[in-house]
């Protein structure tokens, strides 16, 4: 078996979160099974008074089966792996992962400062929730402001997207941590993109890693998840507290479904990058593109940060193109390939046409005069997904002159 003290994250994958050889049998299954449970056991009063004190330390004891244990716990390893953390709280969504830190660091009458370029349900978290309850928020573009204007005594959390989810905007996020160290703020980062795979920002100077492991850890686009990662103690004993306060829990099988696609995250993950790259290679040389937004394309504007700070890419890219609405919508239409839907991070590959009103809030956007589509591009052959791409753009071109 390999050793746990292996330098690469590949190894580790395969082997975290495996399970015990039976002591009878000497034998274990390859996979750890779901082990599903509502109620927890105890041999006798010491052994729950025992768990009891540890789970109040701040240890991941079990004392109820919302917790979840040793499938759950498999995957709280396999995120801590990814993330550089030392402590990992799962949730049933990345939006309650999100939810999970804001109402860990925030309480009524603080203040936080939110890249304007989050994934967008955020801003619905603020407006119905996060207001209600008396938390302000304050948007901002990271590369274009300091922060040392908007922090306000009040002010607790600094939270950002890198990259953004709709325009793949790089951030400093070196900068961005001692920024946050010097006001004395919680920086975190939703690392969904990178997913720890290819991205640390824990390790780039952030406390927090939040990350949607309904894309691509778990890969087959049939589950939903959420994890929240840190490196801090004390952050991960208040992570600890509101997780359990609020309830939180996700199925045992969804744990097992994640657990499945974090052995396949390095190789999937892989083939999604060298096939969008083959995709921006010829997009490049097509008319009605405008600007190709992927931090791995060499003339990306956060090309740069990105070389610095990740390990690799993924199928994620977005294309402004010179169609009018009629036109863009017709191209849309007219993919076989493409599923037209949310969500990303699976084998397969999907297109979302980005509402125009959408992109205003995100001042890294300065193709005003263009449609934005945005591209997941999945495991299908590279050629048969270039070909479906070009016959869609020739519709778009018969929309507009009816011929």
């Amino acid at each position: 078996m390999a050793s746990s003290s292996s330098k690469h994250l590949e190894t580790l994958l395969q082997h975290v979160g495996t399970a015990d050889f039976d002591p009878d049998t000497g034998s274990a299954p390859v996979a750890l099974p779901s082990m599903r449970t509502s109620t927890v056991r105890f041999r006798d009063l010491s052994a729950l008074e025992d768990a009891q004190r540890r789970k109040g330390r701040g240890e991941r004891a079990v004392t109820y089966g919302r917790m979840g244990m040793d499938t759950h716990i498999a995957l709280e390893d396999a995120f801590k792996r990814l993330e550089g953390g030392e402590q990992a709280y799962l949730a049933s969504s990345g939006l309650s992962a999100i939810t999970l830190t804001f109402m860990a660091f925030l309480s009524a009458g603080d203040h936080a400062l939110v890249s304007d370029n989050v994934y967008g349900p955020v801003r619905l978290l603020d407006q119905e929730v996060l207001r209600r309850m008396g938390m302000e928020i304050t948007y901002f573009s990271p590369n274009r402001e300091e922060i040392d204007g908007l922090v306000r005594p009040n002010t607790k959390l600094l939270y950002v997207e890198s990259p953004g989810s709709l325009l793949f905007e790089m951030l400093d996020i070196p900068a961005l941590a001692r920024q946050a160290q010097r006001h004395k703020l919680v920086l975190a980062v939703d690392n969904t993109w990178g997913s720890g795979y290819i991205y640390q920002p824990l390790k780039l100077g952030a406390q927090v890693s939040v990350v949607a492991g309904t894309k691509y850890v778990g890969g087959h686009s049939d589950l939903m998840l959420g994890a929240v990662v840190t490196n801090d103690a004390d952050i991960g004993m208040r992570l600890n507290k509101t997780q359990y306060a609020m309830g939180y829990s996700i199925s045992a099988d969804d744990a097992w479904l994640a657990l499945r696609g974090v052995r396949t995250l390095p190789v999937r993950m892989a083939q999604h990058a060298r096939h969008a790259m083959q995709v921006c290679t010829w997009l490049q040389a097509r008319p009605e593109v405008a600007r190709i937004y992927h931090p791995a394309w060499p003339s990306d504007a956060g090309h740069a940060l990105w070389q610095r700070d990740c390990t690799g890419s993924n199928g994620m890219l977005a294309v402004a193109l010179n169609l009018a609405p009629a036109q863009a919508r017709r191209f849309v239409d007219a993919l076989q390939l493409f599923g037209i839907g949310f969500s990303w991070g699976g084998y397969e590959s999907l297109v979302q046409l980005v509402d125009a009103g959408t992109l205003k809030a995100h001042r890294y956007w300065d193709q005003d005069n263009t449609a934005l589509v945005r591209l997941h591009i999945g495991l299908e052959a590279p050629e048969d997904i270039i070909a479906d791409l070009a016959q869609a753009l020739d519709a778009a071109k018969i929309e507009a002159t009816g011929v």
